[in-house]
């Protein structure tokens, strides 16, 4: 019945993916999408997805490595982006939140890699933090390249800036930070969000919601997702679920 649309499970904190996906059918996890963040970590989810029909994945270099974005790595992720199972170029974005950090580098490696996505025909990932500015004139100057859909990963922005991203023909996905008690600004964006342009995630190992915050998160607990934005999108909840499984499926253009 539901899907995680961005998870990690190559991350150590699970020792194995293989233990994670077996356990998704008996909790009702129909499909994730396993997100690369660097080169080793796209290797891995082509080699997940490749072993694994439940699983999706993504390729790509987070903003917090852009500076091993060469001609190579593109090479390489470009090669990844043909493998069975993977559906789009990601996680790719700016990030200024922790310093010290290369602004322009970040720029460079984002638009190289999202050239990349509109050279595949593949959709994109996006993570932005703590940079909209940057990010708005860059999607604005370039938004050919936007042609075959993106989606704004763990959205933490204003509720103003959704009809940008909208109007742009981008998706928008939350976490389990809308279950959070603080988390007020957060719904409001969420309410100006159509149900036909959003997806669940977890983005786990982080940002586990309630009533598990404070501990790992896992592709399981994107129903604690769901139920949250069903609630505050006024639909029962099945009928939520499957909004948002056809909306992936629009996106990624697989079935989910």
């Amino acid at each position: 019945m539901y899907i995680d649309t961005h998870a990690h499970i190559l991350d150590e904190v699970y020792g194995t993916p293989e233990a994670v996906i077996a356990r998704l059918g008996e909790e009702g996890i129909d499909r994730i999408v396993n997100v690369g963040y660097d080169l080793p970590s796209s290797v891995g989810t082509a080699a997940l997805c490749e072993r694994h029909s439940c699983v999706y994945g993504l390729v790509g270099i987070h903003p917090e490595h852009a500076d091993t974005v060469s001609s190579e790595a593109l090479c390489r992720l470009a090669s990844l982006a043909t493998k069975k199972g993977v559906i789009g170029i990601g996680e790719i974005g700016l990030d200024y939140h922790y310093t010290p950090f290369d602004k322009e580098q970040q720029k460079q490696a984002f638009l190289q890699q999202l050239e990349l996505a509109y050279s595949l025909k593949k959709p994109f990932c996006i993570h932005l933090r703590d940079a909209a500015g940057d990010m708005n004139e860059l999607l604005t100057k370039n938004r050919e390249l936007l042609r075959y859909g993106g989606v704004m990963h763990c959205y933490a922005q204003s509720a103003e800036l959704v009809p940008f991203y909208l109007k742009l023909g981008l998706y928008i996905s939350f976490t389990g930070a809308v279950t959070f008690k603080n988390a007020r600004g957060l719904l409001d964006a969420v309410r100006a969000v159509p149900a036909d342009r959003l997806l669940t995630e977890t983005d786990c190992p982080y940002l586990t919601p309630e009533p598990y915050r404070g501990k790992t998160n896992f592709p399981f607990y994107v129903k604690y997702v769901a139920k949250r934005l069903a609630e505050l999108k006024e639909m029962p909840e099945e009928a939520f679920c499957a909004q948002v499984k056809e909306n992936a499926r629009a996106l990624f253009h697989v079935e989910f």
